[in-house]
């Protein structure tokens, strides 16, 4: 499955480019923003080496992540990204990360932009399950999971070892049919 460009009422999720490197090097290099990232880019130049391995055909290919770019479709602004891996065809589930730089948090773009992948997901018929492997004390990311329907099932304790320290790791999951489902209560709206 190739990565097809999608549209919300004010995003583009997009395939990265090369004029992205800079911006998204300056978001994922900051602190406040890499704290729970399971990479951080040391150098722009390595910002460059990692989209050279993201064409749209690489998207969902077993085990690698994919990183969508997060454009602000008035000012084409490149606002952050959302991290795809794909566990594979005989395992078809997906798990999702999201990063916004500072001055596009609190606007709704994250629940905006995840609604409008995973509508995408589902409605392909290709992904059963959606997951987000969260630290507990990335309170933020819990709320987004949580406002999007997706349900605690684990908690594991000091279970990553990251950045010097054991962290615990909080999985939220969703069922394509949960999803799908004509009952489903979500507004899917942004906030």
């Amino acid at each position: 499955m190739s990565f097809q460009p999608i549209e919300t009422e004010r995003l583009l999720l997009r395939s990265l480019k090369v004029e992205d490197a800079e911006p998204f090097y300056d978001y994922r290099s900051d602190p406040e923003i890499s704290r729970f990232q399971g990479w951080v880019p040391e150098t722009v130049e390595d910002v460059r080496l990692f989209f050279q391995t993201q064409t749209p055909e690489s998207f969902l290919v077993d085990e690698k992540w994919f990183q969508i770019g997060i454009e602000h479709k008035e000012s084409s602004e490149l606002v952050g990204d959302i991290g795809i891996r794909s566990f594979g065809r005989d395992f078809p589930q997906a798990e999702l990360g999201i990063s916004l730089t500072r001055n596009n948090q609190g606007q709704g773009f994250a629940q905006e932009a995840l609604i409008a992948l995973m509508d995408d997901l589902f409605g392909r018929g290709q992904i059963h399950r959606i997951l987000g492997s969260i630290d507990p004390r990335n309170v933020a990311s819990i709320n987004l999971f949580e406002r999007l329907s997706f349900r605690k099932e684990a908690h594991f304790v000091k279970s990553i070892w990251t950045r010097g320290e054991w962290v615990d790791d909080v999985i939220y999951a969703i069922l394509r049919e949960e999803w799908l489902s004509p009952g489903f209560k979500l507004e899917k709206k942004c906030v």
